[in-house]
């Protein structure tokens, strides 16, 4: 393949590019946390989620979700039981 110096030049720019991409792309997939979900739900649980979510939209749901959460929190004590009380 012949290459005049410009095209030369060309090439090699974009291959310091290419080569400068593929290193971000490297540094994401190292600094990657595996995917967890928050808290395991039920498998009828997730399904009723879903279909509230396809009705209602999923920022309604997430905000009725996150306001029940909040409430249930707020009747549990404060502080954590021992086990020795709870024995």
């Amino acid at each position: 393949m012949k290459l005049s110096a410009e095209e030369k030049k060309t090439l090699s720019s974009a291959i310091d590019k290419l080569n400068e991409g593929l290193d971000e792309i490297i540094a994401l997939y190292n600094e990657a946390e595996e995917d967890r979900p928050f808290i395991q739900f039920e498998p009828v649980v997730m399904e009723s989620i879903e279909k509230a979510k396809e009705t209602f939209g999923e920022e309604e749901i997430s905000r009725r979700i996150n306001t029940i959460i909040k409430e249930v929190f707020s009747f549990l004590p404060t502080t954590e039981k021992s086990t020795e009380e709870s024995e």
